[in-house]
């Protein structure tokens, strides 16, 4: 597919900001709702384990949409896709902000996740098309923040939201934000010029893959309250399975498939993908956990724990353009270990928390764990994006963003399952939830999460030094 774009360099950049405030909203909202939920439940007179529905719904529907909308990226423009999901993301945001019924509130949660797999799976190919070789490790980058910054920021700006304003504000504020990026696009934004619209689009592929994606994170949410080896979660894995291997069957028949199996077969792109689910499980594990430690454990209020959570997206800002500039200089794999080994020393230094520590410790390690983050994320996205051809850049995007989602589920349900599974060992009967009158069996359930983290973020290092080792010469689109 080729994509007309005009202009001098600063509009690019210009373009750049214009998708880039996208990638952030819609990674923000994958995690804004968890400190809001406690307020939420309360208001709404519900438990807690039916108000996590709320992200949960979000991050399904999000993972299950992403391979189709960049497929029509591929098909019919990925910048006419991007500005349709623009403003249904906004639009979204207005409805899930009104504060109505819990039923209503998830309608606009799916309506949110469609606008958001939109602009979310075309996000890396606009950007890929738009810049030069030279200069796509420092667009990379700057997108990278947007995306990490976030995935991760959620938690600390609710707070902050929280302490001044009601939960509904937590989707408004998307909305002025949205409406100025929305206009900013039209004056900036190319036209796409679609070249493959004579394509099928593979709807048994797609049809399976939702099945696959919906059923398996179903089954999980559902094993966290019933238990995983009860007979509801069972179903939902069976048919997963059953879906898996029904869309390998259909991609690898199909003539323009939902998802190139081929693609897999360039082994830095496979490499990069895998550490970057590896990555967002372990940001994920602090997203989750960390608002408990602050808010439960050391007794500070949502305004407080926000101000504290900031650190993170903030040194994340500062941090991911350095390591774009860094992936247009050197070779971006070795940019990207870098990171990773500061990130699995960070795991380790989350073992220095106890509930009488300083905050000191958590706001040192935080710093550590960000500055990793920040150099990991753009140099990866650079060498994924680039030892891919040009007619595959929506595909790739699209894997490229599924990849943090679904490391956003299972960091989500990871965490809370060797949590309150440590916690309901120590205390020899079931625990779902943080007691105040034994504060010890959270910490310990805590470094016994980050530990399991740390192993995942070996493996990611690993990947990553095999990346480097096949993709010093990296594919010109």
């Amino acid at each position: 597919m080729k994509m007309a774009v005009t202009g001098d360099q600063t509009r690019r950049w210009w373009i750049l900001i214009s998708i880039g405030i996208f990638a952030f909203m819609s990674n923000l909202d994958a995690s804004i709702v968890n400190i809001a939920m406690p307020v939420m439940a309360r208001q709404m007179s519900l438990p807690m384990n039916q108000i996590e529905w709320v992200v949960s719904t979000y991050l399904i529907v999000l993972s299950a949409l992403l391979l189709l909308f960049g497929k029509l990226g591929d098909l019919y423009g990925k910048i006419n896709v991007f500005r349709l999901g623009t403003v249904v993301f906004v639009l979204g945001s207005f409805l899930a902000g009104l504060q109505w019924t819990f039923n209503f509130l998830l309608v606009a949660r799916v309506v949110q996740a469609i606008g958001a797999a939109m602009t979310l799976s075309n996000t890396y190919g606009i950007t890929t098309a738009t810049f030069a070789v030279n200069q796509r490790g420092k667009a990379m980058g700057l997108i990278g923040t947007f995306v990490a910054f976030g995935a991760v920021a959620g938690p600390g700006i609710g707070g902050l939201v929280l302490s001044h304003l009601s939960w509904g504000y937590i989707f408004w504020i998307n909305v002025p934000l949205g409406i100025a990026a929305i206009i900013l696009g039209q004056f900036v934004l190319p036209k796409s010029v679609p070249t493959a619209m004579h394509q099928p689009i593979d709807w048994f592929g797609f049809v399976s893959f939702a099945t696959m994606i919906v059923s398996f994170f179903l089954a999980i949410f559902w094993g966290q309250e019933v238990g995983y080896i009860a007979p509801l979660p069972g179903v939902g894995y069976v048919i997963a399975g059953i879906a898996l291997i029904n869309f390998i069957h259909v991609e690898k028949r199909f003539e323009a498939p939902l998802l190139p199996l081929s693609i897999f077969k360039i082994k830095p792109f496979s490499y990069g993908i895998g550490a970057a689910v590896l990555i967002f499980i372990a940001n994920f594990f602090t997203v989750i956990l960390l608002p408990f430690y602050l808010e439960d454990v050391r007794g500070l209020s949502a305004g407080q724990a926000g101000g504290l959570l900031v650190i993170f997206p903030i040194v994340m800002m500062i941090i991911g353009p350095i390591g774009g500039v860094l992936a247009d200089r050197y070779q971006p794999a070795k940019i990207a270990t870098l990171g990773l080994s500061l990130v699995a020393l960070s795991q380790l230094g989350y073992w220095l928390m106890t509930s009488t520590s300083s905050l000191l410790v958590y706001g040192v390690v935080t710093v550590v764990m960000a500055v990793g983050t920040g150099l990991f994320q753009s140099p990866n996205s650079d060498v994924v994006m680039s030892v891919v051809s040009r007619d595959q850049l929506g595909s790739a995007g699209s894997i490229n963003a599924l990849a943090r989602n679904i490391g956003m589920v299972s960091g989500t349900a990871l965490s809370t399952s060797l949590l309150f599974g440590v916690m309901s060992v120590l205390a020899h009967h079931k625990v779902t939830t943080y007691l105040p009158a034994e504060p010890q069996l959270f910490i310990t359930g805590m470094h016994v999460a980050f530990t399991f983290s740390f192993g995942l973020i070996l493996i990611a290092i690993v990947m990553s030094l095999r990346q480097g080792n096949l993709a010093t010469q990296p594919f010109d689109n």
